[in-house]
């Protein structure tokens, strides 16, 4: 019964992925330490995959780029790609996304051109920004550093074989794939939404929530009788008034102490609530307000905020700003503000102090959209030594001069040593979740192999396969590392589906690289579904897309990416 209770333990722990009520890292950490409680997995086994070489290069890599992504370099690229003609800017655009991405980390390159995507009055943003995340996934998929999922798969191939793939192994395949896909991704762009320059910056679907002082002249009198039904671009759409909500407001409807007043329309328009004493906006007047910078933001995915409410984080306090409003999408979030979960991706238009970009952790929880504030710089000194540095990394690497991990943790001393970045920092930013995954997965591979479970799997993928062939096994095991990328996260998905391709290859007797590089290549292939990949999250709302958006153009380039990758891969690794 062993082995059978450790592969109903992984199905459990997908269905848990999936529902996504339990957070990846959660999920994964708790399923190792039942195995090591129930002996699958000895103390020693399991601390060893936490220290696995592929991985602290991982590791390595993503706190080198928290150096990298405050280059100037990537800002100067974003203000001259979208010059000329809209067909050649989106082909610039999306060149210089994938060159950039198959070195830089994906997340800081679409986190680069985000704001300049959106802030820029030529073309629509929605025009844009699907374009931007699909193409930083293409260029991720060329190199080893190109994107984290081919680093996981870098550290499962460790952990299996002993041997490391190499900086360029991917681009062989990567390369064609990533080109043909372009094509295809530059032909449908032209069927995303167009919404009009003027709508995304006048009237985003925000709400504006103001509070009644109980002091207030209007207490006590009618909508109508204090002229809240005649407002310049607001409309008043609720009350919120002892825990319960006034919607639709009759224009009899008397104010009472402490309301709190939802207004939508455009945000732009603020000041017309300036001439209503008493009326506060999150504990400011509404005249204070507007003394102060209004900053448009994404919620990051390495953010603390989601799941939680602006009420349980005491937002304010947490960054002395007041959440003005929040977008989801296209769609206007109804409600009460204070009391909305908060999700990755959400627009915030936030009313900052002067001591909002003091705070240390705003990197780690937003993307900047628009508004004066913007993120501290490296100085030309520093960002050539930064960017300088990384290639020569990767230059020795290549030429297998220089192991990477070691030229990467020289690279990082320099960089604490030239004060680029500090070790503030570097516990702030420090990727532990995916640490805690990627670490307890490969424990749970090795429990898989402990007990015997990889032998039933072996057992399995014969019967199921037999008749067909190892092509069609090798098509199989694509086929499920792409359903998993498109339903859990891509790196869990890597986590899942490489010890069922590992063993697919051991059932028939063939070389595993091919194998491996479909698990590789199948994780990235997130072009359906925005909710499964960190870059989709971060252009959902600035676009203001729909999840039929993103089915519309992200079809035919996942179809045309798995025929690619299917046709060429066996070519180029044979069985």
């Amino acid at each position: 019964m062993t082995p059978w209770t450790v592969l109903v333990s992984i199905i459990a722990l997908l269905a848990l992925l999936i529902s996504g009520k339990v957070k990846p890292a959660i999920a994964f950490v708790t399923l190792a330490g039942i195995f090591l409680v129930l002996g699958f997995v000895d103390t020693n086994t399991l601390l060893m995959q936490f220290s696995n070489p592929a991985l602290a290069t991982l590791l390595l890599l993503l706190l080198v780029s928290l150096a990298l992504e405050r280059s100037p370099l990537l800002d100067w690229l974003s203000r001259h790609l979208l010059s000329g003609h809209p067909r050649l800017a989106t082909a610039r655009l999306m060149g210089s996304t994938a060159i950039l991405s198959a070195f830089l980390n994906n997340t800081a390159v679409v986190a680069a051109f985000l704001g300049a995507v959106s802030r820029q009055q030529r073309i629509a943003p929605s025009r844009l920004l699907i374009p931007l995340s699909y193409a930083s996934i293409l260029g991720g998929i060329t190199t080893l550093v190109g994107t984290s999922t081919n680093l996981v798969v870098n550290s499962f191939n460790v952990s299996a074989s002993g041997t490391e793939l190499s900086m360029f192994q991917f681009s062989l395949v990567g390369i064609p794939v990533a080109l043909i896909s372009l094509c295809v991704l530059m032909w449908r762009a032209n069927s995303l939404p167009h919404h009009r320059l003027e709508d995304t910056n006048e009237k985003l679907a925000y709400f504006l929530a103001a509070d009644l002082d109980p002091s207030s002249p209007m207490i006590g009198k009618s909508i109508e009788d204090n002229g809240l039904r005649s407002l310049e671009g607001l409309y008043l759409l609720e009350i919120e008034r002892q825990g319960r909500l006034i919607s639709p407001v009759a224009p009899d409807e008397l104010l009472q102490a402490n309301d709190m007043l939802v207004f939508t329309g455009e945000t732009g328009k603020v000041q017309a609530l300036q001439r209503f004493p008493g009326l506060q906006l999150f504990g400011h007047q509404a005249d204070n307000l507007l003394a102060t910078n209004l900053v448009e933001v994404v919620i990051s995915h390495e953010s603390e905020l989601p799941g939680k409410t602006l009420q349980d984080v005491d937002f304010r306090s947490m960054f002395s700003a007041g959440v003005v409003g929040i977008r989801r999408g296209e769609k206007r979030l109804e409600g009460q503000l204070g009391k909305i979960p908060l999700r990755v991706g959400d627009c915030l238009l936030l009313a900052v102090s002067a001591d909002f970009r003091q705070h240390r952790n705003l990197d780690r929880n937003f993307h900047l959209l628009s508004g004066s504030f913007t993120r501290p710089r490296l100085s030309n000194k520093e960002s050539l030594f930064t960017v300088g540095g990384f290639a020569a990394v990767i230059i020795f690497a290549t030429a297998n001069l220089l192991p990477l991990f070691h030229g990467l943790l020289m690279l990082l001393g320099g960089l604490l040593v030239m004060k680029v970045i500090s070790f503030a920092e570097l516990r702030r930013r420090f990727p532990f979740e995916l640490w805690l995954i990627i670490g307890s997965a490969l424990a749970i591979a090795q429990a898989l192999e402990n007990s015997g479970a990889a032998g039933l799997l072996v057992t399995g993928m014969q019967a199921l396969f037999s008749g067909y062939g190892i092509y069609a096994a090798f098509i199989g095991c694509y086929l499920l590392t792409l359903l998993l990328t498109e339903t859990v996260t891509n790196n869990a998905a890597a986590a899942l589906a490489f010890p069922i391709a590992w063993s697919t290859a051991q059932a028939f007797g063939a070389d595993p690289l091919p194998f491996v590089m479909a698990v590789a290549y199948g994780a990235s292939a997130c072009f359906l579904i925005p909710f499964g990949y960190q870059t989709h999250l971060m252009v959902y709302s600035p676009g203001r897309y729909q999840v039929a958006d993103f089915l519309k153009i992200g079809l035919p380039v996942s179809i045309t990416y798995s025929a690619a990758v299917l046709i060429i891969t066996p070519l180029v690794f044979p069985f």
